[in-house]
Formats: structure tokens, C-alpha cells, sequence
């Protein structure tokens, strides 16, 4: 038995046994919560912004439904996307003098139904149009962005302050200074054509930063948005020599990543703990730099970035966030989860409901594990009582609320048991937990799925089925008694406990 100690500002105990999840290889936990613990802020860093597809599909009434499901259970304030300048979106163009031509009707549509969802844009300045590109350098993406420096730096200055005035104007400066402006996405990667890539990507950002500052300097902007947390430190180095406005560091990182590229070893670092111990390194970089009051942004990450099946349509992702969020507290400002919704092309249209899409939401709206762990996470409170689990969060609200999460997570392609775990409370004792749950048996539209023959195309009818396949029961109440809870977690179960 593992002995835990959780400080928390009141004393519990609690008790409860679930029979029916126990087996012989059922291994115990126990943790303690101690009320006399400081605690700290914990700011909901992992739920107010989201990625998405590109910028057109915000368009579609798919996505604004999946916007609206996704606001409704968590704190989600921004939406980030590519392609705000691509040619899809119509907003360059160019004469036949060369003459440039803009039209933002594409980008007022999009941004209106943004805002009238309560979301907000992160602007992602992307990708290059292509009558501005220097060379056809094509992306690999399904919808083909062009990602090559401009053929004339002028024009390319003369874009992105037409378009930064036009925002500005439409909505005035005191709702976009609270908008995101990042610029490029993972410059680094197969995303920029620029050569050198650091040298070039400099040149890009040196401009386009520049430019929106000139608009209006309490505009908001921030990079370098690369793969794999690479260039963090350099790029805070080449703005503070060369006095180029930065607001905040942006890089992505993926639980799959390529080890040597992020870490600089052939190392094992497992998948649960890989996203933040790559984010330690980052915050190190930033703290030891010439800024170290930059906040970073983590605007892309996930469990993997291919389609596994396995890992993002799972219960996985469950146990996953509760984890990943419980070790990446105190190292980042904001995580931007990749991706909301499977309304998403970069790999072609989609196929078939579950594919293994980053999306909280599967094709159709239908909630995936992770929709119903984001809900259940998002009832968390603002305050962190510091924990020696690896498989709980403690918190509690202002007004003195707890919550606890626990979970049981379990390596992908491992056989996993049952885990209990005893929760003991000292210096005070509810009198009642109720709990709520996500595993197979909650929250996971799959055993419905598989029910109905796993259709590529399933009906308007079993759509709204597999939908209501995935609502989450009312939670379950148990009387305290004793000052001691068992509760026993399914292999990549995950709960939230709240006290009173």
C-alpha cells in the first residue's frame, strides 16, 4: 500500500466500496488530506483555449454546434485555427498590374460567429496567399496551404495592416487588445519554406509583429509557435537584441513526439509524462532569459498528433488530462488542447466517426471520453492543496468547496487492473461525497457504437442515440461515515469526488 499525504484547508473522511469493480489483482492507494495545508492558485489553465480546423470550416454549422457544446462544459474563451489567409478565404488578390486587392467578408463571418458564441479569436497569422507566395511551396495538408515567404516583404506589411486595421475597426480596439495575435505555425517544421528556417522565420516575425504594433500598441502579439518546443530561448534572445515587441511565448508539444528533438537525448520518457517535462524544460528557458516575465502559450497539445484510435477516441484521455494537468500546474500560463472538434480536414474529409481525430467531439457531435473528462475536470476549484499522489488532484473554491479527482491510469497497449483508492481526511469531515465518473461504462459512446454494427454512416436516429449513449448519469451520493472513502477506479477510470 502506497501512503499519500494530500494538505487541504478542512479534514475528511470518507468511505466507499464499489464490489462489483473489485478483483484479486486490485492494487490500494491511500491518500491523506491534511487541512492544514497551504495551498496555491490554480487557474483552469487547460480549458480556455481550444484548437480547431482551419479557418473556413468555422463556418459550417457542425463546428458551431460542436463550439457551443464544448462552451457549455468548460471555460473555453478563445479559438485558435490556420488559414486565416489562405486562398480559400478570399482574402488576397492581386490585378493585373499587381496591385494588391483585399476582402475581409470571409474573415467578418468568421469572427462574427466567434464572438457571437462567447469565443474569442487567437489569431494565428497564416498561411501565405498564394499571388504573395515567393515559390509554390506546398504543405502537406489535405487543403494544400502555401507556405513560403512572401515575393515582397512591402505587400506582405501592407497585408497584415490592412487586416489588423480592419479588425480593429470592425470591433474596436478595446475588445481585440484582448485577442491573441500569434505569428505562423511550427516555422520549424515542414510549415515554413523559408531557408534558413530560424534566420528566415525571424525575418517574418520581425515584420509581421512590427506591423500589428504599428495599428496598435496594446495589440497583443507573441510566437514563435514552433514544433516540438524548439527556438524558445533563441527567440526571446533575437527580440531582445533586435527590440521586437513579444507578448507572450508560444510553442506545441505532443505526448508522441520525437524524443531526440525535444529533449536532445534517445531517452524513454513515457507518454504521461512526456508534455511536461517538456514544458519544464521551456519555462527554465524562459525564466533564465532576459524576459522572464513572458507568459507561455502552449497553443498546440495533445496525447499524440497522429490519428490512434486507441489514445484520442479512448478512456485514455481521461486519466490522461487529469494527469497531465496535475504535473504541467506552475509550469505554463494557458494549454490550448488540439483539437475541439473532429470538424477537421488536414488529413482529407473525414471518413468515419471515430478515426482517431484529435476532437473532444467526434463527427456528427458526438462526445468522445475526453468531452466528459473536460466536463467533469472543469468543476475543479481555483485553489491547489498540494497532494504526494500521482493519481489525485485536490482542490477547493473560494467559497471552501472541495473537488477531488482521481484516477487510474494505465500505459496504452498495457493490461490494466482496478486501483482503490482510500481517502482519509483529517480536521474535518464531510458528511457526503457525490461522485461522477468516465470510463466504459461512462462516457463512452464506443460499446453503443459497436452495438449498432459500427456504421461509417450511422442515421440521423442513431446519431441522436450514440449522442445520448455518452450522457453522464447524475452523480452518485455516498454517506460519509467514519471519516474514511475507498473508491475504486476501472483501468483508465477517472473521477471527480465533491465533498460537503
Amino acid at each position: 500500500m502506497k501512503r499519500c499525504v494530500i494538505r487541504a484547508g478542512c479534514a475528511l473522511v470518507l468511505s466507499l466500496t464499489l464490489s462489483s469493480l473489485l478483483y484479486a489483482q486490485t492494487s490500494t492507494q491511500q491518500v491523506v488530506i491534511d487541512a492544514t495545508a497551504p495551498v496555491h492558485p490554480f487557474p483552469h489553465f487547460w480549458e480556455h483555449i481550444f484548437g480547431s480546423g482551419r479557418a473556413r470550416l468555422a463556418m459550417r454549422a457542425s463546428y458551431r454546434n460542436d463550439l457551443r457544446s464544448v462552451k457549455q462544459i468548460t471555460g473555453a474563451e478563445y479559438i485558435r485555427f490556420h488559414g486565416i489567409f489562405l486562398d480559400d478565404m478570399g482574402v488576397y488578390d492581386e490585378d493585373a498590374e499587381g496591385k494588391p486587392i483585399y476582402n475581409f467578408s470571409y474573415v467578418d463571418q468568421v469572427y462574427d460567429g466567434l464572438l457571437q458564441n462567447g469565443i474569442r479569436p487567437y489569431v494565428e497569422i497564416s498561411f501565405m496567399p498564394y499571388k504573395l507566395a515567393s515559390k509554390d511551396a506546398i504543405q502537406a495538408f489535405w487543403y494544400k496551404p502555401n507556405v513560403s515567404p512572401p515575393k515582397d516583404w512591402d505587400k506582405w506589411d501592407d497585408l497584415v495592416r490592412a487586416f489588423t486595421a480592419h479588425l480593429v475597426t470592425r470591433y474596436g480596439i478595446d475588445e481585440v487588445a484582448k485577442w491573441y495575435f500569434e505569428v505562423w505555425n511550427e516555422p520549424n517544421i515542414d510549415f515554413w519554406a523559408g531557408e534558413p528556417k530560424q534566420e528566415t522565420y525571424w525575418e517574418l516575425y520581425d515584420h509581421t509583429a512590427t506591423t500589428i504594433k504599428s495599428v496598435n500598441s496594446r495589440l497583443r502579439v507573441g510566437g514563435p509557435s514552433t514544433a516540438q518546443t524548439a527556438w524558445v530561448g533563441a527567440f526571446i534572445q533575437h527580440c531582445s537584441e533586435k527590440h521586437i515587441p513579444v507578448d507572450f511565448v508560444s510553442t506545441h508539444v505532443y505526448a508522441n513526439d520525437p524524443v531526440e528533438k525535444v529533449f536532445g537525448t534517445g531517452e524513454n520518457v513515457p507518454r504521461d509524462k512526456f508534455v511536461c517535462n517538456a514544458l519544464a524544460n521551456v519555462h527554465r528557458q524562459i525564466k533564465s532569459s532576459s524576459s522572464p516575465e513572458l507568459p507561455l502559450i502552449v497553443s498546440e497539445f495533445n496525447a499524440s498528433y497522429m490519428t490512434e484510435p486507441s489514445i484520442t477516441d479512448s478512456i485514455y484521455m481521461g486519466p490522461w488530462m487529469a494527469d497531465t494537468i496535475r504535473q504541467c500546474d506552475g509550469f505554463v500560463d494557458e494549454m490550448s488542447y488540439w483539437t475541439f472538434s473532429d470538424v477537421f480536414e488536414e488529413q482529407g474529409v473525414i471518413k468515419q466517426p471515430f478515426y482517431g481525430g484529435y476532437g473532444l467531439l467526434a463527427e456528427g457531435g458526438i462526445p468522445k471520453p475526453a468531452f466528459s473528462a473536460f466536463k467533469l475536470l472543469h468543476n475543479l476549484g481555483n485553489q491547489r492543496i498540494a497532494v504526494d499522489s500521482d493519481s489525485v488532484l485536490a482542490t477547493r473554491s473560494k467559497e471552501g468547496k472541495f473537488e477531488v479527482a482521481a484516477w487510474n491510469l494505465i500505459a496504452p497497449q498495457e493490461q490494466g487492473a482496478p486501483k482503490t483508492i482510500s481517502l482519509k481526511f483529517e480536521h474535518f469531515r464531510p458528511k457526503q461525497a457525490l461522485i461522477s465518473r468516465v470510463d466504459h461504462e461512462h462516457g463512452d459512446p464506443h460499446t453503443a457504437y459497436e452495438k449498432i454494427g459500427s456504421p461509417r454512416y450511422p442515421t440521423q436516429a442513431q446519431y441522436k442515440d450514440l449522442i445520448k449513449s455518452t450522457e453522464l448519469p447524475p452523480p452518485q451520493r455516498v454517506s460519509i461515515s467514519n471519516g474514511e472513502l475507498s473508491i475504486t477506479l476501472p483501468a483508465d477510470g477517472l473521477a471527480l469526488i465533491e465533498l460537503r
